[in-house]
């Protein structure tokens, strides 16, 4: 998202890309912010919980967001970023709980992938956006935080918990 947002705003609301990366850098301040957060609520509700609610609860805001004006968009992004970014540490944790006596191998994979697969997807996205326009890619790619469902299908906390003991 971060990639392609700013050439978004640009196209949606004229602005330079200097103002456009303004937008970005609140998504990504709140999304630091978020992150500080979604430890302690893991600890509270649990690591799929928070995993699935940084997804599925940031889906409502990323829909409307392409289609919103100016000031609402700024406010749109730092929500999505708040939430949809909370779980960045909860996810490698999650991941080391996964393969304990692992953690470092675990934290390199979970941390390369995120990465590598964002740098993927950019790819992709590009091609999408200049056979499609940007646009109408962000308006697809508002639905992609609905794939938090998915997260249904990772194994409990209690799960993970019996694995380690």
């Amino acid at each position: 998202m971060s990639g392609f947002f700013a050439f978004f705003l640009q196209d949606k609301y004229g602005l330079t890309i200097d103002r456009a990366q303004d937008f970005i850098f609140l998504f990504l301040a709140a999304g630091a912010i978020g992150t500080f957060f979604g430890g302690p609520l893991a600890d509270r509700f649990g690591w799929r919980n928070v995993i699935f609610f940084s997804m599925f609860g940031s889906a409502p805001f990323a829909l409307m967001l392409p289609y919103v004006n100016f000031t609402w968009a700024y406010i749109l992004l730092v929500i999505i970023g708040f939430i949809l970014l909370s779980s960045f540490s909860v996810t490698v944790v999650y991941a080391q709980k996964l393969y304990p006596g692992k953690v470092v191998t675990v934290s390199g994979l979970i941390t390369g992938l995120a990465f590598g697969l964002g740098g993927a997807g950019s790819v992709a996205i590009g091609t999408l956006c200049d056979t499609f326009g940007i646009a109408r890619v962000m308006e697809l790619c508002a639905f992609l935080p609905l794939l938090g469902i998915l997260t249904f299908l990772l194994p409990t906390d209690r799960k993970l918990k019996q694995w380690t003991e």
